[in-house]
């Protein structure tokens, strides 16, 4: 209880059954611990609301207490609210209910209640600061690596905002996201600064973002979620619209390079998207956060969160299709160059790859003999070619020599004419 004050500094008692006993039925032990607390002056009620629900904080001495077990965790406490009262009235001030802060809570304890994320897994008002110095607030931040979601940034909307602010929330998101650290190589920051697009070949685990945020598990950014709360349908309708028209450079996928020249490649590249989900509050309550109330911008229909997170047509389909398709085009490669395989000119035969290599290979071919010829049938001309030669000198060797004294037949005639 102390834990979740001072983390979302206000709450009640719903927001903080559901944030500490989401097991219980209801209440009623939350409320019970609440008064306990009370009389440990660590707590109080600070407003009543119109519908009776009690409003929460910590006392000074609740917010030292917080500190004490939040700190050590690395988890910062939210600003103490102090009791103040009016000079002249004695009013007890700033007890004006924030729906906005309490959406926010109202989100969290949804998320927790349907096993998302672990209370001190949960931060509120996280600053992300740009290059140029402006800071983009998340809402809130949940961490929940045991539910599958190792981040995820919520931006709660009650229909404040004009909705072209949000596509420009999105925008300083996806900037933040593709931000180098300061202390970056500078083979990477030379890299950055030679052209804008240069950021989109340099991995994640170098950028920014992984400094703060745990890797996804997934392609792309920590996703984006946004939750709007107490508007209309119509309202979220067009929100949406607009959020997914004017949008879609920072949270639509592409198709891989080699998508362009491959046949069969349909997978899509989500490396350098940025997630973005769309939900309201009543679905979450209505429904509970694990059901399919997200739907993920550029698809239909409503999802579970898991569900809207995956990619079913990125990396995963990608490997099996490049495999596939690989395996294809090796086929053809092989059924081309089976085409071109010469045929032996005296037995039919096609050459084997080292005859072929033989007769072929620059430099080499000269030793091959006739190019025309499988080794084997080259063997046979070049042993029947010997065995002519061969036959020929046998038959030269096997003539009669002239015996002694006596001339050559030819030679006798001549000599008789010249007498």
């Amino acid at each position: 209880m102390i834990q979740a004050l001072g983390i979302f500094q206000r709450a009640t008692p719903d927001q903080l059954w559901k944030l500490t006993r989401p097991d219980n039925q209801h209440d009623k032990l939350t409320r019970d611990n609440l008064l306990d607390l009370q009389d440990h002056q660590l707590v109080r009620i600070e407003s009543v609301q119109d519908d009776q629900r009690q409003v929460w904080v910590l006392t000074a001495r609740g917010h030292r207490e917080a500190k004490r077990l939040l700190e050590p965790k690395n988890i910062r406490v939210s600003v103490l609210r102090k009791e103040e009262y009016d000079p002249v009235t004695g009013e007890l001030l700033g007890t004006g209910y924030d729906d906005h802060a309490a959406a926010v809570t109202s989100t969290a304890a949804e998320l927790h209640r349907a096993g998302i994320g672990h209370r001190l897994g949960f931060q509120t008002e996280v600053p992300h600061r740009l290059g140029n110095g402006f800071v983009q607030r998340a809402d809130l931040v949940v961490r929940a690596p045991d539910s599958g979601v190792p981040v995820m940034l919520l931006e709660i909307d009650r229909r404040t905002e004009d909705a072209h602010d949000l596509v420009h929330k999105l925008r300083r998101y996806t900037d933040w996201f593709r931000m180098l650290p300061s202390d970056a190589d500078d083979r990477a920051l030379r890299l950055v600064r030679s052209r804008a697009d240069a950021i989109e070949s340099i991995s994640h685990d170098e950028r920014l973002w992984r400094r703060y945020y745990p890797p996804t598990g997934r392609e792309g950014t920590p996703p984006l979620a946004f939750v709007f709360a107490d508007t209309t349908d119509a309202k979220v309708a067009n929100t949406v619209k607009v959020l997914e028209g004017a949008g879609r450079r920072y949270w639509a996928s592409r198709r891989f390079e080699d998508a362009a020249w491959r046949k069969g490649i349909t997978a899509r590249d989500y490396s350098q998207a940025v997630p973005v989900l769309v939900t309201t509050l009543e679905q979450l309550q209505e429904h509970g956060a694990d059901a399919a109330v997200w739907r993920r911008l550029g698809r239909a229909d409503e999802q579970t969160l898991h569900q809207a997170l995956d990619n079913p047509d990125g990396d995963a389909l990608y490997q099996l299709q490049d495999a596939k398709v690989g395996a294809e085009e090796e086929r053809q490669r092989v059924a081309e160059r089976e085409a071109r395989r010469p045929v032996c000119t005296r037995c039919g035969a096609k050459f084997t790859d080292e005859r072929w290599a033989e007769t072929t290979t620059r430099g080499y071919a000269w030793e091959a003999g006739n190019p025309s010829m499988c080794r084997n049938c080259y063997a046979d001309y070049l042993a029947d070619r010997e065995a002519a030669a061969e036959a020929a000198r046998e038959a030269a060797a096997a003539q009669p020599e002239p015996e002694d004294g006596q001339e050559p037949s030819g030679l006798r005639g001549l000599f008789r004419r010249r007498t």
